[in-house]
């Protein structure tokens, strides 16, 4: 008897010995309403101001615990977040999850018919009687409170996570590049979100990349959480005062529908020179059209999907400081001028508060946060701004034997981020609104290779 027992207790101890025991991952999913209400400001006000609500908006999430440090991972529904902004909403969820800041990732999904919030460029505006005219202040804070909320009760119920899955799907008939190229290597044609020429919608395609990625979280063979990535500007037709999710909203419903179990979060990639045009003449009927397309990108990716077994010790988190170089055409002075000029149009002072913020920021030392989630072989990055395609496709190389997944408009303070060569060729993106230098190539591709060492 003695003998059996021994045995017994020495089996017991091979089970729950906390050195040879792979610690467990564990995860929970959150989603908050983050709908505006009318009257609000959209796209920092360059669009109407909210008439109807077409479709709700929405702040939803994962937080994964692999340590004594939550990681969460949250996407949005708004056209951005920026500056003080990006601060304040990483800074609540943090602290409700009990982690650091550097352990969160916000990123919008940047639908223009949708608010934004930048706290810095709302404070420079509050002092010249123009409060509230970027973005609805009293519901960003009540919208960042709500987040919190939602992070701090999936705390309590987190679930074990045992197999992570990734796949691809490709997506036929969405994305396209915005920067139609001449023989001279100058931006021939600007191809936005809907285009109505047929002319140039016949141009190629142009450089994208055309994959939805998607990572699965498991617990054996229940699916928890499907978290989506896929390359694009969102908009279908916009800037009549309709809140909407657009077309990448209506996808994930569709996903949503075909597999109710599982909490879907989609991310935004590097699209600051990506969008529907090609396939897309604006009309209202093309909504549906390009999120079926989606829809159907995303499940081809479920399908595709390999599962592999994961452990705590299977998580990595890296973070990267770096200091983007502001534009030189960014001069104090001049947007002093603009803001406090009360016979300006509001949308241009708006536009100056917010590159003031910017650049005082910059002038300060300020630096943006990058960051890599390591699950197993897959990797996900994430990135501040408008980012440039190529950047995404950078980061795909600095890892060819596996899948690199990409999330983009995380702090939306330098706005546009193009290549170094793209600040010679002309177009919309860095010829007029990108906020920082064309030296900022060399800055980020060394942190993205920092961050995928």
């Amino acid at each position: 008897m003695s003998t059996l027992r021994s045995a017994l207790l020495f089996l017991l101890s091979l089970c729950c010995d906390p050195v040879t025991a792979a610690a467990p991952l564990r995860v929970a999913a959150f989603k908050v309403d983050v709908t505006p209400p009318l009257g609000t400001p959209l796209c920092d006000a360059l669009c109407p101001p909210a008439s109807e609500i077409v479709d709700p908006l929405s702040a939803r999430g994962i937080v994964l615990v692999a340590d004594d440090q939550p990681i969460v991972l949250c996407a949005v529904d708004w056209v951005g977040i920026g500056n003080g902004g990006y601060d304040a909403w990483r800074s609540a969820i943090a602290k409700a999850a009990g982690t650091d800041p550097s352990r969160v990732a916000v990123h919008c999904l940047h639908q223009h018919d949708a608010p934004g919030c930048d706290f810095e460029a709302e404070e420079l505006l509050a002092q010249q009687g123009l409060s509230g005219a970027c973005f609805h202040v009293a519901f960003a804070h009540q919208a960042i409170d709500r987040v919190a909320t939602a992070v701090r009760e999936a705390r309590d119920r987190l679930q074990l996570v045992t197999h992570v899955g990734v796949g691809v799907g490709r997506v036929e008939g969405v994305a396209s590049n915005r920067r139609v190229m001449g023989p001279d290597g100058k931006v021939k044609f600007v191809r936005y979100s809907s285009c109505k020429d047929e002319k140039i919608r016949a141009e190629p395609e142009g450089v994208i990349d055309p994959d939805c990625r998607l990572i699965s979280f498991w617990d054996g063979d229940r699916a928890i959480a499907s978290v989506t990535y896929y390359t694009t500007h969102p908009q279908s037709y916009y800037g009549a005062g309709g809140v909407s999710a657009d077309f990448v909203g209506m996808a994930r419903s569709l996903r949503e529908k075909a597999l109710p179990d599982a909490m879907h979060v989609h991310f935004n990639g590097a699209s600051g020179n990506v969008t529907a045009g090609k396939y897309n003449d604006g009309s209202r009927e093309m909504r549906p059209v390009l999120a079926e397309r989606l829809a159907a990108g995303m499940q081809k990716a479920w399908e595709n999907t390999k599962k592999f077994p994961i452990a705590a010790t299977d998580i990595g988190w890296r973070t990267v400081a770096v200091a983007l170089p502001p534009r030189d055409t960014l001069d104090e002075g001049e947007l002093k001028a603009v803001l406090t000029d009360s016979k300006a149009v509001v949308r241009d002072r708006v536009r100056a508060a917010r590159d003031l913020a910017w650049l005082r920021r910059c002038r300060a030392g300020h630096k943006i946060e990058l960051s890599c989630l390591k699950l197993g072989p897959t990797y996900v990055v994430h990135m501040p701004g408008e980012l440039f395609v190529e950047y995404q496709l950078a980061a795909e190389k600095l890892k060819p034997d596996t899948i690199v997944c990409m999330a983009a408009y995380g702090d939306y303070g330098p706005g546009y981020i193009g290549t170094s060569i793209a600040y010679g060729q002309g177009g919309y993106e860095t010829s007029r609104v990108s906020r920082v230098a064309p030296e900022v190539e060399a800055v980020l591709l060394g942190g993205l290779a920092e961050l995928l060492q």
